[in-house]
């Protein structure tokens, strides 16, 4: 009777044992499996998407107004054409204005200003409050023959924001062609920041 007692004595620790040793390796990996899971770095979160494009800046939302003085160069005259954003909201403009010069008569004098494709054209966005620039030249209208040109004297520049047909005014007299034919007129890409006279391209 005592040598079974001890015999099932021996038998129960011998299973306490393999309980054990199966038991503490499971442990083990669980414990192991938890670091390796902490240790991995998170999931990137997905990317934002961009923000909504700000509508187009119409003439209206813009104080449009001529760097002064002009830069002279052999037979010509660059200027700062500048378009400040002076609403209360975001705005946009990409590409070219167009320019005209008119005359004390309220009308368009000669041919509209051309294009340069110098600059790449970007999407340029004005807070309140900032501006872009164009570069703007006035040919020596005395280049063109007078019967080609009809030189007379401009007392403003009509000037509509890209892609808007409204334009908007700016008080400038110079000497232009009357006559349409010679391009003396020529404008470059909308570009941000206001304009340097003598320094902005």
């Amino acid at each position: 009777m005592q040598f079974t007692t001890r015999a099932a004595r021996r038998g129960l620790a011998a299973v306490a044992i393999t309980c054990a040793a199966v038991l503490v390796p499971t442990a083990a990996l669980a414990a192991s499996g938890g670091r390796a899971a902490a240790a991995r770095p998170a999931t990137a979160t997905a990317t934002q998407p961009p923000p909504a494009v700000a509508p187009r800046c119409p003439a209206g939302a813009l104080t449009v107004w001529l760097g002064i003085p002009g830069d002279g160069a052999a037979g010509s005259t660059s200027y700062q054409l500048e378009l400040s954003n002076t609403s209360t909201k975001t705005c946009t403009l990409y590409g070219f204005p167009g320019v005209s010069a008119i005359g004390s008569n309220g009308r368009q004098l000669g041919s509209a200003a051309d294009r340069g494709y110098a600059d790449p054209i970007h999407l340029v966005t004005l807070r309140h409050g900032a501006t872009a620039h164009v570069l703007l030249q006035i040919t020596d209208v005395t280049n063109y023959p007078p019967a080609s040109c009809h030189p007379a004297n401009a007392v403003e520049l009509r000037v509509y924001p890209p892609n808007d047909r409204r334009p908007a005014q700016v008080p400038f007299s110079f000497r232009a062609c009357g006559k349409s034919g010679p391009v003396y007129l020529h404008v470059r890409t909308t570009v941000g920041g206001t304009g340097i006279p003598g320094f902005s391209h």
